[in-house]
């Protein structure tokens, strides 16, 4: 059933998120103390199923499409959006347009003069922006592929429906074990552009990202520390990118941009000293004249079909 038999662990973790949940529902202490590590769980579960979503999009699990289109909206469930939705503002704009001015997240939008807020705040300055992209390419692929905007309203319609019906049954728990972590899970999965990209070259080959390559970060996060094979060959399986990396980015690699650990690194960038330093130690340039430029009219969505999750 699978395409690649690594994505057993895929399945796993979603049927671990799907599993906590339930239970932190039925079983939610009163105490205080006893909530907040199961939040906590349940936020990072989200978050390692909005990996899971960024993989999904670009190579659906199974060889059936009908239970990739399926998996999808179970999927969607785990951290509270469509998953199809992924695709206008990662695979199209993120992807092809990587910290250029059609890169709606590019992270030299952050102006803060403390490195730590343009981390932290660049999930929620650049939403807005996000949701308005989405809108705009739903209703343009309802026009030039119907199946994939019906495949994204079905998601989001099932998946919306589901959380605000729990909202009005139970706003205290529904807020608690699905809405904080999704959050969370949205959260994290954009703010990691931020230190995947913030200071590299995005006209270099390979400098164009950061990568960790911690094993046990790479566990949780499915490979994705690999960040520039991931760029580099968005059509390859997550299972595969410590392989190319090795073969293929780090020979040409510059040394400052292969890290092994993410934590001591977020320290000495966001939190102390938190100087915001390019690949090179060099102070980050930010050019005021470059502002965002919408990629949606010229999006060759027919060319770059493969981009399109379940419905390529």
């Amino acid at each position: 059933m699978l395409k690649y038999s690594a994505d057993i662990r895929t399945l796993a973790v979603v049927a671990l998120y799907f599993t906590c949940s339930i239970l932190a529902w039925i079983y939610f202490p009163a105490e205080w103390y006893l909530r907040l590590p199961i939040i906590a769980v349940l936020a990072v579960l989200s978050f390692m199923c909005a990996v899971i979503v960024h993989n999904t999009i670009h190579h659906p699990i199974f060889k059936s499409k009908r239970m990739n289109k399926l998996f999808q909206i179970v999927l969607s469930f785990t951290y509270g959006h469509s998953v199809s939705a992924y695709v206008s503002g990662h695979n199209f704009s993120h992807h092809q347009h990587t910290q250029k001015p059609m890169d709606r997240i590019r992270s030299t939008q952050m102006r803060y003069k403390w490195n730590f807020l343009n981390q932290f705040m660049i999930f929620f300055q650049n939403a807005p922006g996000i949701m308005k992209d989405e809108n705009i390419f739903a209703k343009r692929m309802l026009k030039e592929k119907p199946s994939w905007f019906y495949q994204y309203a079905l998601e989001m319609v099932i998946v919306q429906g589901v959380k605000f019906g729990l909202l009005f049954y139970n706003w205290e728990y529904a807020l608690l074990l699905i809405f904080i972590p999704h959050l969370y899970s949205a959260w994290g999965i954009v703010g990691t552009n931020y230190w995947q990209h913030d200071g590299c070259d995005e006209n270099h080959a390979v400098n164009h990202s950061r990568n960790f390559t911690n094993p046990v970060l790479n566990f949780i996060a499915f490979n994705n520390g690999f960040h520039g094979a991931h760029h580099a060959r968005p059509d390859i399986h997550w299972s595969m990118l410590p392989a190319y990396h090795a073969d293929h980015i780090r020979p040409q690699l510059h040394p400052n941009l292969e890290q092994k650990y993410l934590l001591p690194y977020l320290w000495r960038t966001c939190v102390w000293p938190a100087k915001r330093l390019d690949y090179l130690g060099k102070p980050v340039l930010l050019d005021d004249s470059v502002q965002y430029e919408d990629w949606i009219p010229s999006a060759d969505i027919e060319a770059n079909k493969y981009q399109l999750g379940v419905e390529q």
